[in-house]
Order: C-alpha cells, then structure tokens, then sequence
C-alpha cells in the first residue's frame, strides 16, 4: 500500500519549541512560509531560548540552502527525510485577512498554507501549530491542522508518580525491613524488580515503613525521616523527596506538585545540607513575565525588572534563615554563601553559557520549559553536578505548551527507569490549611 504524501507548514511556534522540528516529519515535505522567517528575525537577539531556537533554525536553513534557491524543493538533512521549501506566495481563493478581518502574521502564515493546498491538490497538506486559536482558525478555513506532536506525552493521568502503597504487607517482611534496614525486591515483586528509585509505603493494619529500591545495590531499603538544614518532611512524599535529594548516587531528580508541596524548599534545604560536596549552588527559574510581555516594558534597570521574578526562591531561603537565630553557625553561613557567591539566585537564561561542573542546581517552575531546553540544561552537567527540576504541570504560564508538551513532563516520562533518576510527586499541601483549601476547591 503506498503511503499517502503530506506537506507540513509549520508556524513560527513550532520552530520556536524546537529548532529542529523540519525534521520530524519522516518523508514528508516541509514548507516554511515566508512570513515565519520574518517573525523569526525579530527573535534572533537575545539570550533566551527562543532567540537561540530562532538563529539555529536560520544557520540550519542556511546550511542546507548552500548552492540551491529555498523557492525550489531542497532535500531536508538526514537519511529517510522529505523535501523543504520557503513559500513566498501567499494568494489563494480564500483570503484570511478579508475572513477574519484583521492583517497581522498568523492570517499571512494561514494564506500561504491555503496556497499551498491549492497548488497541491494530490497531497495532504497539514497547518502544524502549537497555537490552539491558529488550529482553529485554520479549521474553519478547511484546512487540516494539528498541534506538533514531538516531544509530547500522550496522557497525564498516567504519568509515572515515583510512588507506589502496598498494603496488606506481611508483618514479619515489615519486621525484617526495620531489624535489617533491607530486604531482596522478591518479596515485593515476584516477577520483576521494581523502576530503579522507586518508593514505596509499605502497610499493615498494625505497623508501616518507608522504602525504596536502590538500583546498586538491588535491595529494598528502608528510608527514615531525616531532615536537612533545619527542614524537616512532614510526610511520606516529602520524605521520599529529601531522600532522592540527599542520595548521592542519584543525579537528576524532578519533584511534581502544587504550590505549598514544599518542592523548592526541600531542595534547597537538601542543598545546603550538601554545600560541602559542591563547588556552588545555583537556583533559577525561567522568566515569564506577567501577559507574556517582554521584560523591558517594566521600569528600572535589568536588576530592577527580573527581582519581581526571582522573590519566591529567596523567600524560601530567608524562610530557611528564619529557622536559626542571626548568631547561630547556620545562618552566618547562608549569609556568606550569599555574599560569595557559593549560593547564587538567578534566571535561568543567565545560567546558560556557564560550567556546571561541581555544581548542585535547581531549576524551578521548570513547567515553563520546553522538552528542548530540559535536554539542553542536562545535556550540559559536568563531573559532580546534581540537578533538580521543580514545578507544576497544571499551572504553565508559557504560550503554546500545555500539560502534555512541557519539558517537566517529557522528563518524568523519558527517564522514569533509568538509574541515576528519580521522581516523586508531591501532593499533600504542606503550606497552610488555607492554601490546601484553594488548592482542592478553586
């Protein structure tokens, strides 16, 4: 049976998500329109992710366009790939601007792709956008479109948890995991060992343990609750976290949940409780600023604009500093660390060129990322670094990702069995009975 021949037309968000979407399409061609390449211009200053996504892709279209004009069909890199072109044209037989009544880039974007359906009647030709207002627009239009699939789960409810309850455990293997601290993972799984780090509640009507299955030493191991620079967990889940947190054989740890689940709190108390062992502590989170407007309409100067941004993660330090008395050991400590620069507080964008070597870095409301950014973060840890990814997958503030497509989640469901990875989510609000309250009903 021959496979039927699409043309995909991407949006400029689809190559903002990620630089090297034209190659995902198999043996399908590409088109770009024109007026993506127009809006990508406009991204290419700048440190963030989507000014580096924009200058990629124009080193990328400018690679393969070498001795060939981008109006022809040119081979996309890579064996098992299409063909690619940038469309000028944007007259059809329906004009977008007229229907929706309004010029601007989207309605442009949608004219080349009525164009392109119109010139290639034989093929399927697909709106790819990661736009949900575009798809639908392009849908009223007739024209087929969907959202750009790579690097997005295929459903949240099943998202792996990092946290199994066994009940009806029998009393005497309870026994045995408290005398001995360990137990062989038969007892629990019979036919097959547990995800490397997983954690378990084991029960009985008449006593309970934590544990979790050590990978290296391929046992059941008891966890006790233990606490890490004046921060001690308040439940199981936060137990399981600080344990993963406080492991040195685990290296990348994520930990899911809503606010008031103490993410960002733990693992800055497991930080300091390990400052010894690293070089410097960074914590950073992503800059989305308030309507999904730049930066640089807010007054002051860059220090000015990003603080707004930055206070949470230095509330969760000064709470931290508010568990000692000023002349107590631990919190002259903090203090110095500020000061030099041991314990650094800063956005993610100007992480990005820096050694992370020796390092212990988290990375907060890591929802706000894409798949992409998530790799490149990780893709970059030197000998001796330890990564924490935080954040909540219901509440992303980005345009065009959503719970399915964003990089915390892409992570958890990637790495869920991998040896040097753990996960846990969060779920009982520890923050106040009021924030539990909004948590639950609003």
């Amino acid at each position: 049976m021959v496979k039927e021949k699409k043309i995909f037309v991407l949006d400029t968000s689809v190559i903002i998500y990620d630089h090297n979407a034209a190659k995902s399409f198999q043996e399908h061609d590409v088109v770009i329109p024109i007026t993506v390449l127009e809006e990508l211009d406009n991204f290419k200053k700048g440190n963030d992710t989507k000014n580096f996504a924009a200058r990629e892709f124009s080193r990328y279209i400018d690679k393969i366009s070498t001795g060939n004009t981008l109006q022809d069909w040119i081979p996309i890199n890579g064996r098992g790939h299409g063909m690619i072109k940038i469309e000028m044209h944007q007259g059809s037989t329906i004009d977008a601007e007229q229907v929706f009544g309004e010029k601007k880039a989207d309605h442009r974007i949608l004219n080349t792709a009525l164009y392109v359906s119109e010139q290639y009647p034989n093929h399927k030709v697909i709106m790819v956008t990661k736009d949900i207002n575009l798809r639908i627009k392009a849908k009223s239009l007739n024209l087929n479109a969907e959202d750009y699939e790579t690097g997005k789960i295929k459903d949240v409810s099943e998202l792996y948890t990092g946290c199994s309850e066994i009940e009806k455990v029998p009393i005497d293997l309870i026994n045995e995991i408290y005398e001995k601290g360990f137990c062989a993972p038969s007892a629990l799984h019979k036919k097959q060992k547990p995800a490397p780090n997983h954690f378990f509640i084991l029960k009985n009507p008449a006593k309970s343990v934590l544990a979790t299955y050590s990978p290296i030493k391929d046992t059941i191991e008891r966890i006790k609750k233990v606490s890490a620079f004046g921060i001690s967990p308040q439940n199981a889940e936060q137990a399981f976290a600080l344990d993963a947190i406080l492991n040195p054989d685990i290296k990348l740890v994520t930990l899911q949940g809503v606010a008031g689940t103490g993410k960002t709190l733990l693992s800055l108390a497991g930080a300091l409780e390990q400052r010894r062992n690293f070089h410097q502590i960074y914590l950073a989170r992503p800059v989305v600023p308030l309507s999904n407007k730049d930066i640089g309409y807010l007054p002051g100067d860059i220090k000015s604009k990003l603080n707004p941004y930055m206070e949470p993660l230095w509330d969760n330090l000064k709470f931290i500093k508010g568990l000692f008395n000023e002349k107590d050991r631990e919190f002259k400590q903090i203090t110095e660390m500020v000061d030099n620069e041991k314990l650094v507080v800063c956005p993610l964008a100007y992480i990005r060129g820096r050694s992370l070597s020796n390092v212990f870095f988290i990375v907060d409301e890591a929802q706000n990322l894409t798949p992409h950014e998530v790799k490149t973060i990780i893709s970059r840890a030197g000998e001796n670094t330890k990564i924490i990814f935080t954040g909540d997958i219901y509440q992303i503030d980005t345009p065009y990702l959503d719970t399915q497509s964003n990089g915390l989640s892409y992570l958890i469901d990637r790495l869920k069995n991998q040896n040097l990875y753990a996960h846990i989510t969060l779920e009982k609000g520890e923050r106040s009975e009021l924030a539990n309250l909004a948590n639950d009903f609003l």
